[in-house]
């Protein structure tokens, strides 16, 4: 029996450990779900006969070296400034390990290592990073093997709610990680290329410099760039592309509002807002204006940032708690973006019969036999409930059969690698059709 170590048990993970359990008899499998909430590791393991809870502290260091060295294989879903230290115990006990992360320069770092003790710690496969990573290569491969040159490349994912479900202004709540959402854009000045020419955008103008995409039966969505865009030239092999651009799928509308709290400072993370323990939403919303003896918080947001009263702002803004007389709820004070974070989880929860969406839009423009072609490629992939979420399915599935491959041989590859060749990408994106994740092309 091989032994899968999955290290981290929360809301992205109940696909990924059901599919590991669903395959455990068949491919040989037991499978330890560990995290720091025992409780949580138990209900992901649902009393299955190959799975084990384990309560868990990747800071721990002697229970987690302890933990991976008793293991054939580690998955970590930690949040991505702990892969590192798992990473180092898989390389020091010469374990694979796979992760749905995007490689940090610690952990690229770690390569000579890693080839040095014969692993493989394959990341980003998941969905963005990962999916839209694998998705891509098959076409951009299958057009450079028919002759093609490719001069543009652009790619937009979403985690969305699905459109039976879209049921506040914004038309949105959080399906992953809260606080990557709220802290989005801050990793510097985004940059891409376009048309040849070098682009970059300053956080205060991400959520204002956007373009809408419309995908057949969903209808119109905006997107805003996010993260280093020109990193992926390389790693595409698109050196000499003239127009590359990634970003984020959001429906209309939300980004003008979310640009609100970027303008007055309340996503802030650099900070601690002094006061802020016993502070209402309201009295924080109010803590970044200038003082009024008379006019309200609303009248005075509308006035600092010049928002029009016939736009619906302000409606989103009202939807989303922010003017309320409720206490925030903190035990100590915490940072702009901290506070906006449980603002926001206690309406952008998703409810019982709420379901998700995962919305992936790829255009592809190349010249072929002396034509110009344009090609859009798109996946849609929607939740069944808010636990088996679609942002969870298309996080943990292609994660799952990577590591598979992994366990099985069918990746060879030693070192911190990315899921970027067809005798890696293909299986996955086959497999993953079985679980309704399959893009649709047309001519644009």
């Amino acid at each position: 029996m091989k032994k899968i170590l999955v290290i981290g048990a929360g809301r992205s993970c109940t696909s990924l450990i059901k599919y590991f359990l669903d395959n455990s008899d068949e491919q040989g499998w037991t499978i330890t779900v560990a995290d720091i909430s025992l409780e949580l590791c138990e209900h992901k393991v649902n009393g299955h006969p190959n799975g084990s809870a384990l309560l868990f502290d990747v800071n721990d260091d002697e229970l987690r070296e302890k933990t991976i060295s008793d293991h054939d294989h580690v998955v970590s879903m930690l949040p991505a400034h702990m892969h590192v230290s798992v990473a180092k115990d898989c390389i020091k006990f010469g374990k694979n390990m796979s992760t749905a992360s995007y490689i940090s320069p610690e952990m690229k770092a770690l390569d000579p290592a890693a080839r040095s003790a014969g692993i493989t710690i394959i990341n980003e496969i998941g969905v963005d990073p990962g999916i839209d990573h694998i998705s891509a290569m098959r076409i951009l491969d299958k057009i450079r093997s028919e002759g093609g040159h490719i001069h543009q490349f652009e790619s937009f994912t979403g985690g969305l709610l699905a459109p039976e479900s879209e049921d506040n202004p914004w038309k949105y709540k959080f399906t992953w990680n809260p606080r990557n959402v709220v802290v989005a854009g801050q990793g510097g000045a985004v940059k891409f290329l376009h048309n040849g020419q070098y682009k970059y955008i300053p956080y205060h103008r991400v959520f204002r410099r956007t373009e809408f995409i419309d995908i057949d039966g969903l209808g119109r969505f905006e997107g805003y760039a996010n993260r280093d865009s020109l990193s992926y030239r390389e790693v595409y092999g698109l050196d000499d592309i003239k127009t590359i651009y990634r970003g984020t799928l959001r429906r209309p509308g939300y980004c003008r509002a979310w640009n609100v709290f970027v303008m007055i400072g309340a996503t802030d993370d650099s900070y601690i807002l002094e006061g802020s323990k016993n502070m209402t939403h309201r009295e924080f919303m109010n803590a970044f204006l200038p003082y009024h003896p008379t006019d309200s918080v609303e009248l005075k947001l509308m006035h600092y940032l010049n928002i029009p009263q016939d736009i619906d702002v302000m409606e989103k803004l009202e939807s989303a708690g922010v003017f309320s007389t409720e206490r925030i709820g903190l035990e100590k004070d915490a940072t702009p973006a901290q506070i906006l974070e449980i603002i926001l989880k206690k309406v952008w929860t998703l409810n019982v019969d709420d379901k998700d969406m995962i919305v992936m839009w790829h255009r592809f423009g190349y010249e072929l036999d002396g034509k110009e072609h344009m090609l859009d490629s798109s996946m849609v992939c929607i939740g069944d409930d808010r636990e088996h979420t679609a942002m969870s399915k298309t996080v943990g599935f292609p994660l799952a059969i990577a590591t598979k491959m992994l366990i099985n041989g069918q990746i060879n590859e030693k070192g911190v690698i990315m899921p970027l060749k067809k005798e890696v990408y293909d299986p996955i994106l086959n497999e993953l059709e079985s679980f309704g994740i399959s893009f649709t092309e047309k001519e644009a």
